[in-house]
């Protein structure tokens, strides 16, 4: 299997349906396990804390930067110290392997 932190996201507008619940379910297995799926299995998301808001924004920023160059990006609810992060694929109303990927990648910046 390959690692989701070395796969780069792919266009899916219109030519994938959204993951079935059970392979998201076996997809999340690869992810931090502070990571869980919505009620209606059509997003992922993970709340991270920060010991203060210099540490939030540079982690917010560093978030963009993957988002940007995966060119899938989250929404983010950000506070002083705290950001949730949710990953869907909008354009197929539920979830695709690319939230996965930008999530692992999310994941590496603990590493």
């Amino acid at each position: 299997m390959t690692d989701l932190k070395t796969k780069h996201c792919q266009s899916c507008e219109g030519f994938t349906n959204p993951m079935p619940r059970d392979d998201a379910q076996h997809a999340l297995g690869q992810l931090h396990d502070a990571w869980g799926i919505d009620e209606t299995g059509k997003s992922i998301q993970r709340s991270f804390k920060f010991k203060n808001f210099h540490e939030t924004m540079a982690f917010v920023n560093a978030v963009a930067w993957i988002a940007h160059g995966e060119d899938h990006h989250p929404d983010m609810a950000v506070g002083f110290n705290r950001c949730a992060v949710e990953f869907s694929t909008h354009a197929i109303g539920g979830l695709s392997e690319n939230d996965f990927i930008c999530a692992a990648r999310v994941d590496a910046l603990f590493d």
